[in-house]
Parts: C-alpha cells; structure tokens; sequence
C-alpha cells in the first residue's frame, strides 16, 4: 500500500503526479492501464503482502519497461519504502562490513529489527530520510597504488539496495548483451567466456583493450542524473540518487563535499556505474559497429572494463580516436598507458612470423592475461591464465596476513589456508589453467613453510613434514568451470555473447 491507500500496482492518475516538465504522454498512458485482462485491482493485490506481493510488482515493472523502451516512470518510490522490501534488503547487505561513519553494525541494527525498519520506512514515506557521509578507506591495488572505497552507513544500504532492486527491473530491460558487470545472472566468467568465443569464431584480428582512468571517480553528476531521468522521472527516486551522490566523504576526521563520482562501495554504484556507460558507451558503440564498421566487430563490457575486437585495423584506429571524443564529451578520459591496440587472434602469429615480429602481445582482462594458443590438433583456442600481478598481490596478502597469525595453532592456519586455496581454484579454475593452479599451491606452501620456521629457533619442520601438513590442509587444483562455448552455448540460447 502506498501513502494514499492505494494498491502498489502501476497504475497512476491521469496527470504526472510530480508536476514532471517533458515527460512524454507514453509513460502517463503505459501506466495508466493494466498490463493483462481483467479486474486490474484483482491483479495486483494480495491478501497478505509478503515475498510475492514484492515479486508481483517488481515483475510489472519490468514487463511495463519490457513493452515499451520509451516509457518514463512516474510513481516507484511507493515500491522502494516498504517494510517488507526494506527487510529483504537488510538481509542481503554483508553482515560482517565495516560499519560507516553512525558505526551501526549490522547485527546491532538487527537486535531491534523491525522497528527500526519501520521508522525507517515512515521516514522514506515522508521525505524526513537524509544520506549520510561515506567512510573514505583505502585498499591496496596490485599495481602498488591504493583504491579508494567508501563506507556508507547501514541504513543508507539498505535503502540503495531496495532503489537497486526496483530500478534493476527497468534497466535489465535495457541494457545490452554484452554488458555483464554487475548484472543479476551474469557473472565475471560469463564475460570471460563471451571474449574467448568472440575472438575464436568471429573475425578478429585486432583487439582494443580500453582502461578508462578513475571512472568511479569521474562520473559526472549532471549527466548521471539526465541518464536516469530518460527511463525514471519519480522526483523522489531522482532526488535520493542526488542525496547519495552529494553526501560528501568523511576522511581523517574532515567532511568534504563530492562534486563527481561515486562511491566505491556504496550499493547503488554498480548500477549508476552501468547507466552511465550504458549511454556513453555501450548504445554509441553499438551503433558505430553497425552503421561505421567495414569488417566485424565484438564487444565485451564487465562494469569499467572493456575489451573490443575488430577484423581491420583501421576500423579499430577510428574508433579509439572517436572513442576519445566522445568520452570527452561526458567527462571521462582513456588512460593512455593502458589503453592498447594490438594483432591479436587465429590469424596473429602467422602474420606477425612473416613480418618477422615475435609471437603476438596478451593482454589482460578480469585477472587473466589472454594469449594466443593452438591445440595439440593445431585448432587456434584464447588461453587464459592467472596474471602474475595478481597472483603476486595475493601471495603478498598471504604473506602479511601469515606473520598476523604467527601464533596461531597448525589447525587454525591450515583450515584458513583451505579456504583461501578454494577461493582461488573457483575463480581461476578454468580449463588449460592448471599449472598456474599448481604454481599457487606450492607458493602458498612455501609461504607457510617459512611461516612454520620462523615460529621458533628450535623448530624442526623439514619438507618431508611439510608435505604431510599439505596433504592434510590442502586440496589439490580442480578444472572448475567447463570450456567457453560450452557454457556460453546453454547461456545464450543461440543469441550472440557479444551483442
């Protein structure tokens, strides 16, 4: 139910509630009327409002966007402020973060659930709900520098989440598919495998690595909020997306104001962070694949990351010069130093042997570097392996969290150890990555090897022991994910993974 005792359906009046200037007639009449036959007030209510209820109107929403690409919504904040959706929001934010600057931790909130939902959703209800500083952290990158993150408070959390949550209903509706950042359903490896069947069955014979310097850092506001504003016209959803994005940032004790970027952390980020290069980006690039390049083209996108595939070269020298002034024009920047074109694909290496150049250049994407390979039946393959630079980043943490846990017990740092080994194997668990699999095992046991030593002068560890301790502690590498097209095959449907 919403503020004046309506049902929590789609259907609005007959005029634009928030006295909306240029929203289009479309969105007054996709709204105003019932999206299946039928009594439209049988259709939406239910006798208790529970998980279906939520799950029933989230579904309207996105067959309302689904029906028709132009339509602006007017009335979501009714969705976002109830406590039945406020409570499945609380229950999917980490439980053990860090608490931001109120120092509400999650479990602390929770001893005193409900009611605090409750306050919280009169609070939303009323327009008496005000964001809150984000906590500046920093967090060491693999490349030396430090990442900066922001702590937001727990109920702004939960709050940005159930914005999240509604508004993911309209933009998945939108957004394109080679997109795969951040996206219900779609993971890292999903972006993974689209690249690898790209490049091996498409034409492709150059691949653009793009980095774009601070992204997160460097969104622009204004342009941020007129993206929004092309699909969700709700003042109060708009007028809380500026909240978040104004609240400033707490660091060494002094609050500065924000005049662009998002928070790094925050869980409305992925998403805006989608937007915004679903406009900049994504619409233009695959508008130029389809109305300016002379051969093929493939693109893959996971959040800021962006890896591109071209048939000429001169297709692809086009394109990263427009590229240029286009995001020029939406206040983003190519890191120079980063951003490569190079011959890549099952035709590299026998033109860069006649030239007399060397083996064809990797590169690097979601942790792998890629690189140009053949079957033991000749057949060209991407393979992917771990890079090194974060497989040294991560032995470096190992090595620092291990000095932390000098004194625990063998028991406490094996089963840690076990986790930490487990978690690798399932993210570089690919096929044809197995001896990086292995390089990692035995660096870790060197790692506690050493660790072990320096416990005490008197030790006498020997690696006959040690391969005790490992067979005991650590599991063996595991292929866990299947090869690209296999999964791409059942996860695409026949669609392309690269449009």
């Amino acid at each position: 139910m919403n503020g004046r005792g309506k049902s929590d359906s789609l259907i609005v009046p007959r005029k634009f509630p928030n006295k909306v200037r240029g929203a289009p007639r479309t969105a007054e009449g996709m709204e105003g009327r019932g999206l299946a036959k039928g009594n439209p007030d049988q259709q939406t209510r239910f006798r208790t409002q529970g998980r279906g209820d939520l799950r029933h109107a989230l579904r309207r929403i996105r067959q309302a966007a689904r029906k028709d690409k132009r339509i602006r919504f007017t009335a979501l904040w009714h969705h976002v402020y109830r406590v039945e959706r406020l409570r499945e929001a609380y229950y999917k934010v980490k439980r053990n973060a860090s608490p931001g600057v109120d120092g509400e931790t999650w479990r602390s909130y929770g001893e005193n659930l409900e009611e605090n939902l409750w306050v919280l959703s009169q609070r939303l209800r009323q327009g008496a709900y005000r964001a809150k500083p984000v906590k500046r952290v920093y967090i060491p990158k693999g490349d030396g520098r430090q990442r900066p993150l922001g702590i937001t408070v727990l109920e702004d959390k939960i709050v940005q989440r159930a914005v999240t949550q509604v508004l993911e209903e309209i933009y998945e509706t939108d957004f394109k598919g080679f997109s795969y950042g951040f996206r219900p359903g779609r993971s890292a490896h999903d972006a993974l495998d689209a690249l690898a069947v790209g490049v091996t069955r498409k034409k492709v014979s150059w691949v653009l690595d793009v980095d774009i310097r601070g992204f997160f850092d460097t969104i622009d506001h204004e342009w941020l909020t007129k993206f929004v504003e092309h699909r969700v016209v709700d003042r109060r959803v708009v007028r809380h997306i500026r909240k978040w994005l104004k609240a400033g940032v707490l660091e060494e004790g002094m609050q500065r104001p924000t005049e662009e970027g998002t928070p790094q952390g925050a869980s409305v980020s992925p998403l805006m962070a989608n937007i915004y290069l679903h406009y900049v980006l994504d619409l233009w690039a695959a508008w130029w694949r389809k109305k300016r390049a002379h051969g093929e083209m493939i693109i893959v996108r996971y959040a800021d990351d962006v890896v591109m595939g071209f048939q000429h070269r001169s297709d692809a020298e086009v394109f990263l010069e427009e590229l240029r002034q286009r995001f020029g024009k939406f206040n983003l920047t190519l890191n120079e130093d980063k951003t490569r074109l190079i011959e890549f694909g099952r035709f590299a290496a026998e033109n860069r042997k006649r030239r007399g150049e060397g083996k064809p250049e990797s590169f690097e994407f979601l942790g792998f570097t890629h690189s140009c390979s053949r079957t033991r039946n000749g057949k060209f393959v991407v393979l992917r392996h771990t890079a090194r630079r974060r497989m040294r980043a991560k032995l470096k943490e190992i090595k620092e969290e291990l000095r932390q846990r000098l004194h625990s017990s063998i028991q406490e740092i094996g089963r840690w150890l076990q986790s930490v080994l487990r978690g690798h194997y399932r993210y570089y668990g690919v096929p044809r990555n197995g001896r990086a699999l292995n390089a990692f095992r035995h660096f870790v046991t060197r790692l506690w090897f050493r660790a072990i030593r320096r416990r005490s002068q008197k030790s006498r560890i020997n690696w006959k022991k040690m391969d005790r301790l490992t067979k005991r502690w650590f599991p063996y590498p595991k292929i866990l994910h299947p090869y690209p097209w296999q999964r791409v095959r059942v996860t695409t449907q026949g669609r392309s993974p690269v449009r």
